[in-house]
């Protein structure tokens, strides 16, 4: 009650005569404002989801935006997804974009406005991508390929299958495999003839399945040249395995075009005369000359002729391969068969150069 009566009492001054109430009410709400309010209980706890807008900005940028009516056309497209299949960190979205151009490829007619060329020294570098099914894709669009266009680039292709034919992991040596058969099965003998074609690729598959050590150790006792025999580090297959009998079909199939007799042309006086005086239309014509390149080893000289091949194959591996094929068939089974594919290819293909092996 005491309180109150002083309050009134108070209130009353304000009309009191000789008294200022305006100043005095004008003071009394400045000091009620400058008195601090107090909070009772804790703070309310910030959602999960909370995002902090005190921040300010002039602009806000949203990067690779397009805000055009107009849909991109096809080539548009295809330039694109070309580019994230060769760029992109991002395996879902390599796996994607090649996936996209095998379609573009599979349509009729195929929409391709950059040429094979292109998309094969973008995508040939994915033969030894580390995510298995960018390479299952790869090869899937390596099969959509027109084969005409393929055969003038072999050499640039066998180039990346041998490089994953020599990888460290098995499953990109598998699948580079996979495209060395697709390549031999569209341009195997552009394949056998390129520079480098026949030996370097050999070479290839003896490191693959581990006989550079038998290659070294027969051609140390044969008294070859050179400061060491010793034999070189191999990867070595796994004995038994699928994947050793496909290696061993796939050498047999490569082997057999290299050895394969080239089928003269049919006779026809006409036509010789005029193909005699006619600019060749054969890629690279007089490679073989070698006139402008950089000077070649044994490895890797072109060896378009049969008989080169057979030369140099007596040379450097065919006692390796014989020996390395006779200890796959006595494992038997699914190797076993393999090998003896192979070996009535090497019969077969040296059959007719006896005199060599007597060399």
């Amino acid at each position: 009650m005491g309180s109150s009566t002083k309050k009134k009492k108070e209130k009353k001054k304000d009309f009191q005569v000789g008294s200022d109430p305006p100043l005095r009410v004008a003071s009394r709400l400045l000091i009620d404002c400058k008195k601090p309010k107090l909070k009772v209980g804790k703070t309310k706890p910030k959602a999960a989801n909370f995002t902090d807008t005190s921040f300010k900005s002039r602009a806000i940028v949203v990067a690779q935006q397009s805000l055009t009516e107009d849909a991109p056309d096809a080539a548009t497209l295809f330039h694109h997804n070309l580019s994230l299949a060769a760029t992109s960190r991002s395996d879902n979205q390599r796996r994607d974009a090649l996936s996209f151009l095998t379609g573009q490829l599979s349509t009729n007619p195929p929409n391709n406005p950059v040429g094979t060329t292109d998309v094969l020294a973008k995508l040939l570098p994915l033969v030894s991508d580390g995510s298995g099914p960018v390479r299952t894709q790869l090869l899937k669009l390596l099969r959509a390929l027109p084969v005409p266009e393929v055969r003038p680039v072999a050499e640039k292709v066998v180039l990346y299958a041998r490089a994953g034919l020599t990888h460290l992991s098995s499953e990109i040596r598998d699948d580079a495999l996979n495209v060395m058969e697709w390549l031999l099965d569209v341009a195997g003998g552009e394949v056998v003839a390129c520079p480098g074609g026949w030996m370097k690729t050999l070479n290839s598959f003896g490191a693959l399945m581990g006989w550079t050590s038998i290659a070294a150790s027969t051609v140390g006792a044969q008294g070859a040249k050179g400061w060491t025999s010793a034999p070189k580090t191999t990867f070595g297959a796994t004995k038994g395995g699928q994947s050793y009998s496909r290696q061993l079909l796939v050498l047999a199939k490569f082997l057999d075009i290299g050895f394969k007799p080239e089928e003269p042309p049919p006779y026809n006086p006409q036509a010789y005369w005029v193909g005699l005086y006619r600019m060749p239309r054969a890629p690279n014509p007089f490679g073989y000359l070698n006139l402008f390149g950089s000077p070649r080893d044994e490895d890797g000289e072109m060896y378009a002729d049969r008989e080169d091949r057979q030369r140099i194959f007596v040379k450097k591996w065919h006692a390796a391969m014989v020996k390395g094929t006779d200890e796959a068939k006595k494992e038997g089974g699914a190797v076993g068969r393999a090998a003896a594919t192979l070996d009535e290819v090497l019969k077969d293909g040296i059959r007719d150069t006896a005199e060599l092996l007597v060399e």
